[in-house]
């Protein structure tokens, strides 16, 4: 009696347990992933299977956040995203999320290579100093490998610039970010063209940064050059000052004696006036 009790519990289980993995929902995405280098547009779609939950609506995100008027009410099991341009910008996790009891989803990946840009394209710092490269990526995924190089006159040739051996450099990396310090600068060593590299599953892509060194005497040129105007200035000012006072010399001169000939003619007109008089 307990043997067949037991029976028909374990029936029941087993039955109970087979209907509910027949209502589990299934998603079947296309294309599991879009890696196609030279793919420049996709449609990605799900369609819901096996499932007896009513859908009351649906959306899609992107990395996370909703994609703007991808949301719908409508009950559709099969559902559409289509990506217009394939870049960096539009790379990254995709999602199609079915509003049901509990939500159900399923992400399709679009992966390109990552793009690298550096942060400013040309830096300049004095000698001795210490100058910071810096280069960016976006996309997905992102870098798993960062290069730095020293590019030569012919920029085919490049120099591995190698983390930590030599006291000079110094690199520094993260996922989106990377860093190259180079200490110490030398005028005649150090400055030229430098290349950044990211590198993720996809391939690579690299930029370049110009880095010019100043000389230590730099930040004296504005001050000799203030110098130099001041002592222009007075010079000028010196040789006027002195070309001009001969000039209000004799200009001096001769408005003192102007008096003394009208004072003379004065005279001499009296005396005739005199002399007629008498007669």
């Amino acid at each position: 009696m307990r043997r067949k009790l037991f029976g028909v519990i374990l029936a029941v289980c087993i039955g109970w347990f087979q209907a509910e993995a027949l209502t589990d929902p299934v998603i079947t995405t296309k294309p599991e992933v879009v890696s196609d280098q030279n793919q420049t547009s996709a449609t990605l779609s799900c369609n819901l299977t096996n499932t007896s939950f009513m859908v009351k609506g649906y959306y899609w995100t992107h990395n996370g956040k909703t994609i703007e008027k991808s949301e719908s009410t409508p009950g559709k099991y099969f559902i559409e995203h289509i990506i217009k341009k394939i870049d960096y910008h539009s790379a990254g996790i995709y999602a199609c999320v079915f509003q049901t009891e509990p939500e159900v989803n399923a992400t399709i990946e679009v992966k390109v290579v990552p793009y690298v840009g550096a942060y400013k394209h040309s830096e300049n710092a004095n000698e001795k100093d210490k100058a910071v490269l810096t280069c960016v990526s976006h996309g997905y995924p992102l870098p798993t490998d960062w290069s730095w190089y020293k590019l030569g006159e012919n920029e085919n040739e490049k120099t591995p610039i190698v983390n930590g051996t030599v006291d000079k450099y110094e690199i520094k990396n993260t996922p989106n970010k990377t860093s190259l310090y180079v200490k110490d600068l030398d005028i005649n060593e150090d400055m030229g063209m430098y290349q950044c590299q990211g590198t993720n599953e996809m391939g690579s892509a690299s930029d370049k940064i110009q880095l010019r060194v100043r000389s230590q005497l730099a930040a004296l040129w504005p001050f000799l050059g203030i110098v130099a105007e001041v002592i222009i200035l007075i010079t000028i000012i010196f040789i006027y000052e002195k070309r001009r006072k001969p000039d209000e010399i004799s200009d001096d001169d001769d408005s003192g004696s102007a008096p003394l000939k009208s004072n003379a003619a004065t005279n001499h007109k009296d005396k005739n006036v005199r002399q007629r008089n008498s007669n």
